[in-house]
C-alpha cells in the first residue's frame, strides 16, 4: 500500500470525538466479530445492533457480504485481499469511533495478524473482538448458501474452513459458543460486555 503524499495532512475537526460522545448515552466502540462462515457473526451482529437501537444508542452494521457490493467490490478472497478488505474495513470502523458510534463488524477475518492490525488502529478498550466459536459441522449445517458442499465438491476455491485457513482468535474479549447459546443469550452477553467496559450504562 502507498503512503499518504508529504502535502496531504490531517485537519483536526472543532467537533471532537468526546463532544460527540456527549450528546449521546454511549461511547464509541468497535464490537469485531469473527468465526467460520455461518458461525452466526451477522446473525448476532445485526440482533445486538436491534437491542442498541431499541435503548437509544447510534450504531452501524458492516457486514461482509454487503461491504463487497462496493468498498471492496474490487477483491476477490485470496490471502492478499483478504487482507486488503479487512484493512479498509479497520480503517472505517476508525472513523465510526471517531463519530462516536457503535460499529458492529459482520467478518470471518481468517487470519490473526490483519485482526490485530485493525486492533492496532484504535485506542485501548476500542476494540472488542468477539469470537463466534462454532464446530464446522454445525456451521455446515446451518449454510444457507451451500458454500461448505461447493468448496468440498471443488467449485469454491479459497473457503475459509474448507481450502482456506481459519486462526483462532488467541485472547478475544468475548467467546461466544454459538451452537449453545440462543441469539437471545448471545446478545444478552455482548450487551453485558458492553455494561461491563463502561461502554453502555447499567
Amino acid at each position: 500500500m502507498s503512503q499518504a503524499s508529504p502535502s496531504v495532512v490531517w485537519h483536526h475537526a472543532t467537533v471532537t470525538r468526546e463532544r460527540r460522545e456527549n450528546l449521546q448515552a454511549h461511547r464509541g466502540v468497535v464490537l469485531w466479530f469473527t468465526g467460520l462462515p455461518s458461525s452466526g457473526k451477522s446473525t448476532i451482529a445485526h440482533a445486538t445492533e436491534e437491542r442498541l437501537h431499541q435503548m437509544r444508542c447510534r450504531t452501524f452494521v458492516l457486514d461482509g457480504d454487503n461491504v463487497r457490493h462496493g468498498l471492496c467490490g474490487d477483491l476477490g478472497f485470496s490471502e492478499r485481499d483478504r487482507a486488503e478488505n479487512i484493512r479498509r474495513v479497520g480503517e472505517i470502523t476508525k472513523l465510526f469511533v471517531e463519530a462516536g458510534t457503535i460499529v458492529l463488524t459482520a467478518f470471518v477475518s481468517p487470519f490473526r495478524r490483519d485482526r490485530e492490525r485493525a486492533r492496532g488502529l484504535l485506542q485501548p478498550g476500542d476494540f472488542l473482538e468477539i469470537y463466534c466459536h462454532c464446530p464446522i459441522a454445525v456451521c455446515e449445517s446451518r449454510d444457507p448458501k451451500g458454500h461448505y458442499q461447493r468448496a468440498r465438491e471443488g467449485k469454491l476455491k479459497d473457503f475459509t474452513g474448507v481450502s482456506a485457513p481459519y486462526e483462532e482468535p488467541a485472547d478475544s474479549e468475548l467467546v461466544l459458543h454459538t451452537a449453545k447459546l440462543s441469539i437471545e443469550e448471545s446478545v444478552e452477553k455482548v450487551l453485558m460486555l458492553l455494561r461491563d467496559r463502561g461502554i453502555v450504562g447499567r
